[in-house]
C-alpha cells in the first residue's frame, strides 16, 4: 500500500470510528526453521527431527488497532495432515468466517488491509466484502511488501518460538503455536511493537 492509499484508509477508519485490520498468512511444516542458540566453541550444534511424516499447521492472523483501545490479535489455527480430499491451507470461507468473527470481537466497523495474493481475490470473496461495505472497507497491500504488515511481526514472535523445536508430531508444533499466539493475545504491548515496527503511526 502506497502512502497516499495508507492515510486514505486511516481516514476512512476515523470516519466511520472503524478499525485499522492486517491481515496475513503463515505456516510452519515439520521442518523446523533456523534459530539462533547456544553451543560449545567450535562445534556446531545440531537439531535432530525426531518426527516423521508430511503436514503442515496453518495460521491466518489480524492485528487490530483503533486510537484509545487496546491493541487486539484475532487468529485461526489449521492443521494439515496430508490425508486425502483434506483442505491444505485456509480458503475463501476461512476468511469470511475469521472477517465476521473480528467483527463481533471488535464490536465496530474495520478498514481491512491485506496483500493481494490469488485466494483475496477469489469472487466468492469480492461478493461478501461488496456485500458488507456498511462495516468492511479493504486495502490492498502492494505485491512483496511484508514491511507494511504487523502481522509479520507476530509470525517473526511465534516462529522464534518454535525454531530449532525438534517436534515429535505435527500436533506439538501446533500446541505450541497456539499457546504462543494465545500469550501475545494478552500481551497488546507486542501487537503495538510489531505496528511500530513497520514505520506506520496510528493517528489518534
Amino acid at each position: 500500500m502506497e502512502e497516499g492509499r495508507l492515510a486514505a484508509g486511516k481516514s476512512t477508519a476515523a470516519a466511520c470510528n472503524g478499525w485499522i485490520v492486517f491481515e496475513d498468512e503463515a505456516g510452519q511444516s515439520m521442518t523446523p526453521p533456523r534459530a539462533r542458540t547456544w553451543g560449545r566453541i567450535g562445534q556446531t550444534p545440531v537439531v535432530r527431527v525426531r518426527g516423521r511424516g508430511s503436514g503442515r499447521v496453518s495460521m491466518a492472523g489480524m492485528t487490530c488497532y483503533r486510537p484509545g483501545e487496546r491493541s487486539r490479535l484475532i487468529y485461526a489455527v489449521r492443521e494439515y495432515q496430508g490425508r486425502k480430499d483434506e483442505p491444505k491451507g485456509f480458503g475463501w470461507r476461512d476468511f469470511r468466517d475469521l472477517l465476521v468473527r473480528a467483527r463481533i470481537h471488535l464490536g465496530g466497523p474495520i478498514v481491512l488491509v491485506w496483500d493481494n495474493v490469488r485466494l483475496h481475490l477469489t469472487k466468492p470473496l469480492r461478493e461478501f466484502i461488496d456485500a458488507n461495505a456498511t462495516w468492511l472497507t479493504v486495502f490492498q497491500l502492494p505485491t512483496y511488501a511484508p514491511d507494511l504488515n504487523p502481522q509479520e511481526g507476530i509470525w517473526a514472535l511465534v516462529k522464534r518460538d518454535i525454531g530449532n523445536l525438534a517436534a515429535a508430531d505435527l500436533g506439538q508444533i501446533t500446541r505450541v503455536v497456539k499457546r504462543r499466539l494465545k500469550q501475545i493475545q494478552y500481551r497488546p504491548d507486542l501487537v503495538d511493537g510489531c505496528l511500530a515496527g513497520t514505520g506506520l503511526i496510528m493517528d489518534g
